[in-house]
């Protein structure tokens, strides 16, 4: 079996920044406040009204990750699009990136594993790989959540964490099989999928959002936060340790963390958690927020820039999210 690894990495978010006192505008926080809860300073945002959607985003990362790894578009065998805010209900997001890369007919997948969704992505991608079925696939994570925010004092827990932004990654065989994406380790519980959910619109129900759930804000994003924080800084931790098991590995051998960028309160846990130093994870929330599926490509390609990451370094990609879902996925870089 083939071993796959990531050849090129490509990102893009939108020139618009939201700072915290901008959103000081629209609803009762304050820079402070924000910052001692999330760490973030600021975020991507698309122009409201300009008609840009994921895919377009995710179209100018791919481009980008196409040139990193020095592969035509023609190379490309298949598309995984993980995105939890679609440019529409159907078809699937993946379909209008592929038009407009202007790529040939080919598997394109949607999946909706919300922060975990890259992984779940790279997962798919090293799978289809090391059986011979594809030789080149095109990892994508982008998000436009800014368009499907509550921006009030009504919403403001939720709003103030959330960024628009794209990353993408072109997966393809490893020309040394020592390099490479070494296991996935995923997982998936729905006890508690409410806990962070959007209700509304909901095909059980006729019509499937009504003035009634709009006057609501039921059609906005929902998070029980203790909850969230809760969970994720018990599974991210326990993910990342099994990953390193699996493998033969301990923490000492750990060149990089790069974990799910949802709150910077939650990684300082992680970190602590695992006797991580500062050198060796890797945070970039405070200037984009949360962009979910977007957050590990950003922020691995940021680390690799900075000098945390260098060909043969052990790293750990992790995240925690809605569903809920969460995971590992351990590389050789």
């Amino acid at each position: 079996m083939a071993r796959s690894r990531i050849l090129g990495l490509g990102t893009f978010v939108p020139s618009r920044v939201v700072t915290n006192h901008d959103l000081t505008q629209w609803m009762e926080t304050s820079d402070e406040w924000i910052i001692e809860r999330t760490g973030i300073r600021e975020r991507r945002w698309v122009e409201h009204g300009s008609g840009i959607g994921s895919s377009d985003l995710a179209a100018e990362a791919a481009k980008k990750a196409l040139e990193a790894a020095e592969l035509p578009k023609e190379k490309i065998d298949m598309v995984v699009f993980a995105t939890l805010s679609p440019d529409h209900d159907f078809p699937g997001t993946g379909v209008f990136l592929q038009r407009k890369l202007g790529l040939r007919p080919m598997p394109v997948l949607d999946i909706r594993q919300q922060c975990t969704g890259f992984l779940y992505g790279l997962s798919i991608a090293d799978q289809f790989i090391n059986t011979g079925m594809v030789q080149y696939v095109l990892v994508i994570g982008a998000e436009v959540h800014s368009t499907g925010l509550d921006v009030t004092s009504r919403g403001r827990d939720v709003a103030v964490l959330f960024g628009d932004g794209a990353g993408a990654a072109v997966v393809g065989p490893s020309d040394d099989p020592s390099r490479g994406i070494l296991s996935s380790h995923l997982y998936a519980d729905g006890t508690c999928a409410e806990d962070l959910w959007v209700e509304f619109p909901s095909s059980k129900h006729h019509p499937r959002i009504a003035h009634k759930e709009l006057e609501e804000g039921r059609h906005y994003p929902k998070m029980e936060g203790r909850k969230v924080f809760k969970n994720a800084v018990s599974k991210m931790p326990e993910v990342v340790m099994e990953a390193l098991r699996f493998n033969g590995y301990g923490i000492k051998d750990l060149g990089c963390l790069i974990p799910h960028q949802a709150n910077l309160r939650i990684n300082e846990f992680v970190q602590k958690s695992l006797g991580l130093p500062d050198g060796r994870v890797h945070n970039n929330i405070q200037r984009y927020g949360n962009t979910t599926a977007a957050t590990i490509p950003l922020c691995l390609e940021e680390a690799i820039q900075v000098g945390k990451i260098k060909r043969d370094d052990l790293v750990c990609l992790v995240a925690f999210g809605a569903g809920f879902t969460w995971g590992s996925v351990l590389l050789r870089w």
